[in-house]
Order: structure tokens, then sequence, then C-alpha cells
């Protein structure tokens, strides 16, 4: 493991899946970081108490719990954390309301370590600009895209709560849980050949 300077802070993982939080773990600590791994938000915290972190790699989805209720909780304990919200289930209103909880950015799984690392280090002097736009696809949504997109700003509106977000939409819960349970739609990309 690479050595850090002396003013450096632990990189905290927080993932459900040990799986993945090992091979994180694994990878950042050779590009350099001191890893502290933590699998909920309870755990998180108190880590967060203890070793005080520069950066934090956060799941959205942790067991029942949603990394986007956690964000504001270490940003009150560490305010200068660079935090990294990491998922497998992207949508825009998701990245939006990570970013407004003061994530600094947000990648979809499966993600590189190296990404990892430009995402937790890039910008890391001056803040960006409130006013800075969010980019949109210039081509309309497929259907199902828009549909994703939909239940995905619902579901953050309800604080990751499935049975007021079925509500709202007028589902049933299971149908909810299983198009949640869907990875995103993908969109096609346009060919010029």
């Amino acid at each position: 493991m690479t050595d850090l300077n002396a003013s450096a802070r632990p990189l905290l993982i927080v993932d459900d899946d040990p799986t993945f939080g090992r091979v994180l773990a694994r990878a950042m600590s050779s590009r350099g970081f001191e890893v502290i791994n933590a699998t909920n938000a309870d755990e998180a915290r108190a880590l967060t108490r203890r070793h005080q972190p520069r950066y934090c790699v956060l799941d959205l989805k942790l067991g029942e719990d949603s990394g986007l209720r956690l964000i504001p909780d270490l940003h009150r304990l560490v305010p200068d954390m660079r935090i990294l919200l990491l998922t497998g289930y992207a949508s825009i209103a998701t990245a939006v309301e990570a970013i407004k909880r003061g994530a600094h950015d947000y990648l979809a799984k499966p993600v590189d370590a190296d990404a990892v690392v430009r995402a937790l280090t890039e910008g890391d002097g001056p803040q960006a600009d409130d006013d800075d736009v969010v980019e949109t696809p210039e081509a309309p949504l497929a259907l199902r895209r828009l549909e994703w997109e939909h239940i995905h700003r619902v579901l953050t509106e309800c604080d990751g709560n499935i049975s007021e977000t079925a509500r709202r939409l007028g589902m049933h819960r299971r149908t909810l849980q299983r198009k949640l349970s869907k990875h995103p739609v993908r969109e096609r990309p346009d060919r010029e050949d």
C-alpha cells in the first residue's frame, strides 16, 4: 500500500455488498488511499466520527436504507468530506438529489477504480458555482426511460419509501419493486456510420 502524506485522511467506503466493498477497497488501497469500510449507515457514522475521512464512496442502496439520507449526516460530522455516490440504479432524479444533498459526484455501477479516483479528487480546489447547468440529452428519451426517470424522481421525493412512492404513482407496491429491481433502461446510441 502506498503511504499517504501526513495531512491526508482515509477514504470511507460505505456499501452493503461486502464483496464489492473488498474489491473496491483493494483497488483504492493500491492507488494510495487508506481505506476503511462500513456496511450500513450506523457503522458509517461511527467510523466517520473516529477517523474523520477526507473522502467517501457511498452506495445509494444500503439494505433498506438510502445513501441519500446519509449524505447530510456525514457532512455534519466532516464538513469538507468529498462524497461520491455510486449506484446500480442510475437516474437523473437521484443524481440531482445526491448533488443537492451534498455529494460531489455521482457514478453508475459498474465503475472502475480510476473513475472513482478522478471523481473523488478532481476539483479538489474551489467548489463549482451553484449556477452550473445540468446537461440534458438533446434527443427525446424513450418511453421506458422516461418511466424509469419518473419513478426515481418520485422515489427520491418520498425519501426512498417504497409504499409511499407506489401510492403516489398509483401502482401496487410489488409492481414498483419489480420495476426497481430491473437495471436502468439504456438509451440506444445513435449510429453515425
